[in-house]
């Protein structure tokens, strides 16, 4: 088994780049004053309309039971259509999974969000979240959602070439809290632990114990698990002093937990 690698740093770049160009100015023949050309279009959810399109999540979101505050703010903080292909920005902000490459997916802004909050519903998350473990990365948005309700976010990627697509959607953010690790997730990342909080974007016929002994006492883990029947559920697991605590809710659909890298 490979064992995972230290966790590489996103350099610290300047600030990103305006979403809106400066449009060219159209100086007409003669002492006639300049005009300013015709705005284009933008693809709904991009540029200046961004804002107004992550709020109306946010709400849908809030609408939808979400509750916690800093989950919301976070989430409405975070412009999703970053992280995907500019062939689906128009479908950014709805709530729906989509592809990264590599078979595998963005999971949908509600579960983002409702696995988050159930991470913060912790005992030992009540100050606010410390350190986070997230298996697999995919494209970083999930990462950068952690990063603004986590002291601190380890997330590790199984497959290079999502492992590098997150390195570059997250270094124009300049999330000095957020460390992206290229390893195995089904070992954890024993370097960073104990964590408050494990969240887990795959979903296997069992919990690693890796994760539940890089647990801290008084952490949560929040992961699917694939039961008996080979329905997914979404499987909270909370670590006391006198053992674990598992509560079972509702179902879900993440792609398979696998080991290894790729």
């Amino acid at each position: 088994m490979n064992q995972p690698k230290r966790p590489s740093f996103p350099a610290r770049l300047g600030p990103p780049s305006a979403q809106n160009a400066v449009r060219p100015v159209v100086r007409p023949a003669g002492n006639a004053a300049p005009r300013s050309a015709a705005p284009m279009p933008a693809p709904r959810g991009v540029g200046l309309d961004s804002a107004a399109v992550r709020s109306r999540m946010v709400q849908r979101l809030a609408a939808s039971g979400i509750s916690s505050t800093a989950v919301l703010q976070a989430m409405g903080s975070v412009e999703r259509h970053l992280f995907v292909d500019t062939a689906l920005v128009n479908q950014a902000y709805e709530d729906t999974s989509l592809p990264i490459g590599l078979a595998q997916t963005i999971s949908k802004p509600s579960v983002v969000a409702r696995m988050i909050e159930l991470l913060l519903g912790a005992e030992g998350a009540r100050g606010g979240l410390g350190r986070v473990l997230e298996i697999g990365t995919g494209c970083g948005y999930q990462a950068a959602v952690l990063g603004r309700v986590a002291r601190e976010v380890y997330s590790i990627e199984r497959l290079r070439g999502l492992h590098e697509k997150a390195r570059n959607n997250l270094r124009p953010l300049r999330l000095t809290n957020v460390h992206l690790i290229f390893g195995d997730g089904m070992v954890g990342y024993a370097q960073g632990a104990p964590y408050a909080g494990i969240i887990a974007a795959a979903g296997g016929d069992a919990v690693p114990a890796a994760w539940c002994d890089q647990l801290a006492v008084g952490g949560r883990l929040v992961a699917p698990m694939v039961q008996s029947n080979g329905q997914q559920i979404l499987l909270v697991i909370d670590k006391t002093p006198y053992g674990f605590n598992e509560t079972v809710l509702e179902a879900v659909n993440f792609v398979p937990l696998k080991s290894g890298i790729a």
